[in-house]
């Protein structure tokens, strides 16, 4: 991340954990609280020249996907320290099944593809 992206990481609290994330050509990474609230993104310049719309859209899915994996981890992290199967499914926070679903389904409805395979070097 740069600078500003590393000082935005500090920005989203003490203590607080956050997760990084990126798209699967690397064009677009991002830091994102466990909670899915981007404190660091950084974006190819060939990636500003897409649709807006397209462009947010992508965002928002990468930022849902790592507050999932975050809550997921969060689970596993509980589970090991003795918390019970009732007391996880009290917590909402997603099982593996939960996870891997999400992500086949946006796999599956979202059109992840670039719009170039083209890079600039």
């Amino acid at each position: 991340m740069t600078e500003a992206g590393a000082a935005g990481a500090e920005a989203a609290g003490p203590g607080w954990a956050s997760v990084a994330i990126a798209n699967p050509y690397g064009s677009i990474k991002m830091r994102v609280t466990e909670q899915g609230i981007p404190v660091a993104v950084k974006v190819d310049a060939a990636e500003l020249h897409r649709d807006p719309t397209q462009l947010a859209a992508e965002m928002l899915r990468l930022c849902q996907r790592a507050a999932a994996r975050a809550g997921l981890a969060k689970r596993k992290q509980l589970e090991e320290a003795g918390m019970s199967a009732a007391g996880l499914a009290h917590t909402g926070l997603p099982t593996e099944a939960d996870v891997a679903r999400q992500e086949i389904v946006e796999e599956q409805d979202y059109d992840t593809e670039p719009q170039s395979w083209l890079r600039t070097v």
